[in-house]
């Protein structure tokens, strides 16, 4: 296990490694970096996709974003996805990663557009699986059903049980190991959005990107707007959100085919 201090007052992101080759740019092949969505892990969410036979003999690094998993989690961080690129950021830093594939699902995949944004040095490509662009996501979205409590609400007024009972226990088994309060915030940022938008930074992005959508999934808002900008869109045959559960095969290709 790896860790780095993120916030000033001693917090430490961390994540687990699998060796291979790929870090500090100039040549070699870049590393790639797994970053999980909203209540989630990344080694439980990607591992098996690092592991794919297409993927062998890259180094790969498994980030838990603050407030989820290993990652420590203050109350005095604020869990903006602003606030969760820097962090990554300084994973990535202390990593000695450079020109990264970084590979996000859901809020992580917003993470990471945002990571790309505010530091292009760590990322030469970004592989996305249904990544959140936009702000205000539909009530049924789960951020926004998250968001929808006041934080006194969610973290000490039962919303965070009732939460987890009421979207399956796949998602639970790794959102109870998260901090309520960071879960809230989290939500609560995904919501908000940022400014620029998640999305004119993809469209905006230097770096090679694709994005993975599940055909089980509601069609991709402004798919041929985000094609028209570069980025190559991957529909995912049977799959929904969890796209590397379900085809664990499509996003393995997605993240070997591009490779720099």
């Amino acid at each position: 296990m790896y860790e780095a201090e993120f916030d000033g007052q001693g917090s430490r992101i961390r994540w687990t490694e699998a060796a291979g080759s790929g870090g500090g740019g100039g040549g070699e092949r870049a590393a790639t970096v797994y970053v999980h969505g909203l209540g989630a892990m990344s080694a439980v969410y990607h591992a098996h996709v690092a592991a794919h036979p297409a993927l062998s003999g890259r180094r790969s690094l498994f980030v838990d974003l603050p407030g989820h998993g290993i990652s420590d989690r203050p109350a005095g961080f604020g869990y903006t996805l602003e606030d969760h690129a820097d962090a990554l950021a300084a994973a990535l830093d202390a990593a000695g990663v450079r020109g990264a594939r970084v590979v996000g699902h859901s809020m992580g995949g917003a993470v990471s557009v945002v990571l790309a944004h505010r530091r292009p040095d760590l990322v030469s490509g970004l592989v996305l699986t249904e990544a959140n662009l936009d702000p205000a996501p539909s009530r049924a979205a789960a951020s926004s059903s998250i968001a929808a409590y006041s934080e006194e609400e969610f973290v000490r007024g039962g919303g965070f049980a009732e939460v987890l009972g009421r979207f399956g226990s796949t998602w639970a088994a790794t959102m109870r190991l998260a901090d309520p309060l960071a879960l809230h915030r989290s939500a609560t940022g995904l919501v908000r959005g940022t400014a620029p938008t998640v999305r004119r930074m993809l469209m905006e992005s230097p770096a090679e990107r694709s994005f993975l959508q599940g055909t089980l999934s509601s069609e991709l808002p402004g798919a041929a707007e985000l094609v028209a900008s570069g980025v190559r869109v991957i529909q995912a045959p049977g799959a929904g959100h969890n796209v590397m559960f379900d085809r664990p095969d499509v996003l393995a290709a997605a993240v070997a085919g591009g490779t720099v």
